[in-house]
């Protein structure tokens, strides 16, 4: 394991950190699971392109769960305290402002007691609670590898890299989300491209490491009382994903040689109704008859 700040040319295991991975450490660049539904269907290699080029600022409602993974998966920005009534006064402005500037998340006293007692339940939780203990692994490890099928060079930063209780090789990803019953999940995992997240990493590790790892992810509620799911997607879901993977290194690989980005296409494009609003129609039509 390296750790460097320089551009990085070979495939590895490396701990660098996150701002250095999210600007992407590669010499001649690489993509991410990110980048990979980025230049898919629902969207294109013009937004991906957009997207790289003009990176977002971190979002005040993401620091909750920013918070979280750092006191559940032991690393990550230093957590502020700032224990004030009101947080529009010019003067908690500029001391927000200024937390933020050095890389901290600024919490108000409740999200402080919230994000503790999520981690509380993180540990009470019989299986992601063992499988989160310090001495079994570490969190935010970056995989570089080239994959084989199209040579485009690709990244990973993996939420948490170790093994199980009986040895076997372990990534483990933690999201918080609204509702962490298993069928919200799945519904997640389809809306946000989770398979897609999970065969990105496995490639990855395989690729670098030589075999196939154990890939969970540990699903916390951002409400009280902060219930925890530990979810496996299904593998037929994920040896699809991993061909979505496939199609996003050829689009990135001939959009990069090619300098050409394109959008939803050039030509008039032919629409049709859903099938429930069809049905709709329908009905408004036929009535009881339909």
């Amino acid at each position: 394991m390296t750790a460097t700040l320089s551009p990085l040319t070979e495939p590895g295991l490396y701990n660098i950190p996150a701002d250095h991975y999210h600007a992407d450490p590669v010499d001649g660049g690489s993509l991410s699971s990110h980048g990979i539904r980025d230049l898919l269907p629902p969207s294109c290699p013009a937004l991906y392109r957009h997207n790289r080029d003009h990176p977002a600022a971190p979002k005040k409602e993401y620091d909750l769960g920013h918070a979280a993974h750092k006191l559940v998966l032991h690393t990550g920005p230093e957590l502020v305290l700032v224990d004030r009534d009101r947080w529009d006064t010019n003067e908690v402005k500029a001391q927000l402002a200024e937390i933020r500037a050095a890389g901290g998340v600024p919490l108000k006293r409740k999200d402080w007691h919230a994000v503790h007692a999520m981690a509380d339940q993180i540990r009470a939780h019989p299986i992601a609670g063992r499988l989160l203990r310090p001495e079994l692994g570490k969190a935010e490890q970056t995989l570089v590898w080239r994959d084989e099928s199209t040579g485009v060079w690709c990244r990973a930063m993996l939420d948490w890299m170790g093994i199980t209780l009986v040895g076997a090789p372990l990534l483990l990803d933690y999201k918080t989300a609204e509702c962490a019953h298993p069928a919200a999940f799945a519904r997640s995992a389809g809306s946000y491209g989770y398979d897609i997240q999970e065969a990105h990493y496995e490639d990855g590790y395989h690729a670098v490491v030589g075999v196939v790892p154990l890939f969970l992810f540990v699903v916390q509620e951002k409400e009280p009382p902060y219930l925890v799911t530990v979810a496996q997607l299904d593998a037929a879901d994920v040896d699809r994903a991993r061909a979505v993977c496939r199609a996003g290194c050829a689009v990135y690989r001939d959009c990069t040689m090619s300098g050409l980005w394109p959008g939803y296409g050039s030509d008039i494009a032919q629409i049709s109704l859903p099938k429930y609003a069809q049905r709709t129609r329908e009905e408004a039509i036929y009535g009881d008859q339909y």
